[in-house]
């Protein structure tokens, strides 16, 4: 008799927990939960959807300058958080980056957040050797780029945000130092 109600017991358990998970999503068919991603660091690629969602690509940051003063003017806040950047297509035909359109935001610890160019002065700068074209990449070839934030001295070290064509966000810590490849060459350009 011990055994009949162990079987039973197990029987019902199974009858009623299949309903169950059928309705809870177990059948794959709920909708996808927004993807947590992890910040990366400088010289680590993210691959983001072209504008619109159209295309790949791969965006990289790989250095931070950070100046109280360039051949531009001074900044409306304490200083410049310049990045360079390289855009790879990664698409069979051309695809536009999200840059000329809000892509590239600083997010300060505090949670303040700026567009890039969000003063006149820092809309302005664009170093000769780092900027060299738009934001359309043709088919197996890359851009390399500047963004530059006007920020205060307190917003050093901030998150770099890019949001793609598909609206979803990639995020990169920056150091609160000048930092990565290209340093030297970026302060030659800019001073």
């Amino acid at each position: 008799m011990r055994r009949t109600a162990t079987v039973s017991t197990a029987l019902i358990t199974v009858c009623c927990l299949a309903p169950l998970t059928a309705c809870t999503g177990g059948d794959n068919n709920s909708s996808p939960k927004p993807r947590t991603r992890t910040a990366l660091k400088l010289s680590q690629s993210a691959d983001t959807a072209g504008a619109g969602g159209d295309g790949t690509m791969r965006i990289t940051p790989d250095t931070v300058l950070y100046l109280s003063r360039t051949s531009s003017g001074t900044p409306e806040r304490d200083l410049y958080a310049i990045v360079t950047f390289s855009a790879e297509n990664r698409s069979k035909r051309p695809v536009t980056a999200t840059t000329k359109t809000g892509g590239f935001r600083w997010k300060a610890a505090n949670g303040h957040t700026v567009s890039a160019g969000n003063s006149k002065n820092a809309a302005r700068i664009a170093p000769t050797g780092f900027a060299d074209g738009g934001p359309t990449v043709a088919s197996g070839t890359f851009r390399r780029n500047t963004v530059a934030f006007d920020i205060s001295n307190a917003e050093r070290g901030g998150t770099l945000l890019y949001v793609d064509g598909n609206g979803d966000a990639y995020r990169w810590q920056i150091p609160a130092t000048s930092s990565g490849r290209a340093v030297s060459a970026l302060k030659l350009a800019l001073t």
